[in-house]
């Protein structure tokens, strides 16, 4: 009897997670897909499960982990991938919106990791984390996003020199310039020009091409760069 395929995705109802959500069940991946509004996705699917969790409060976590999940004995694949930004001057930035980020970005995954680890070394699985482009340069106002990305971006490497000795395989993905709604609450946005940014649906065949054979290698770590660098301020109303 083959055992099913199990992923466990956040923020899996939009954007890039809800591309690779759709890819891998495709793939014949039963996905868990964890988010803030599973009423606001319009992807249905009987191999697709949404469960409603807000990642920034720590509660709402423990909650989660301690959802009794069928399949939980089979997953294979842990992928990271919910984040919001919130760009301004430190002086501006509330306190709030701070620890939201901050809870989002580090305490979330550091917390899920621990608590799904032992079983992806049963199953000599695999953690994929979304990081950003923005971890890895100075971006004017976006101090506290890109510190966290640099933060999980170094949580990642850590894992994988730590994890890769029982069979567990992890991957850093580093997306530049993506056309989601990430960039609804900021004042800038991708250019209209198609070669200036990359789509959802690109990112997750990249994590395809990483996961669906078995090779013998790892590729630790992979940044996704459109042809061009544009972006384009916002009208104000």
């Amino acid at each position: 009897m083959t055992v099913q395929k199990v992923a466990f995705v956040t923020g899996a109802s939009r954007g890039i997670g809800l591309s690779i959500s759709q890819m891998l069940v495709r793939s014949g991946y039963k996905v868990y897909g964890i988010c803030k509004h599973p009423e606001k996705c319009d992807f249905k699917h009987d191999l697709f499960q949404l469960i409603g969790c807000d990642l920034s409060n720590s509660k709402e976590i423990d909650h989660l982990m301690n959802q009794q999940i069928l399949e939980k004995k089979d997953i294979s694949l842990l992928v990271h991938n919910a984040g919001l930004a919130y760009f301004a001057p430190v002086e501006e930035l509330s306190s709030e919106k701070i620890r939201e980020m901050v809870n989002l970005h580090i305490t979330a995954p550091m917390l899920l990791t621990s608590h799904f680890t032992r079983i992806l070394k049963q199953n000599q699985g695999r953690i994929i984390f979304i990081g950003s482009v923005a971890g890895k340069e100075i971006s004017p106002w976006g101090n506290v996003y890109a510190s966290l990305k640099a933060g999980i971006h170094h949580y990642a490497r850590e894992l994988f020199a730590e994890l890769r000795k029982f069979g567990v395989k992890v991957h850093l993905i580093i997306p530049d310039i993506t056309k989601t709604d990430f960039y609804n609450y900021l004042n800038f946005e991708p250019d209209d020009d198609p070669k200036s940014y990359l789509l959802p649906n690109q990112i997750a065949e990249v994590i395809e091409d990483l996961i669906l054979e078995d090779k013998g290698w790892v590729v630790p770590e992979i940044q996704i760069s459109p042809e061009l660098f544009k972006l384009k301020r916002k009208k104000q109303n």
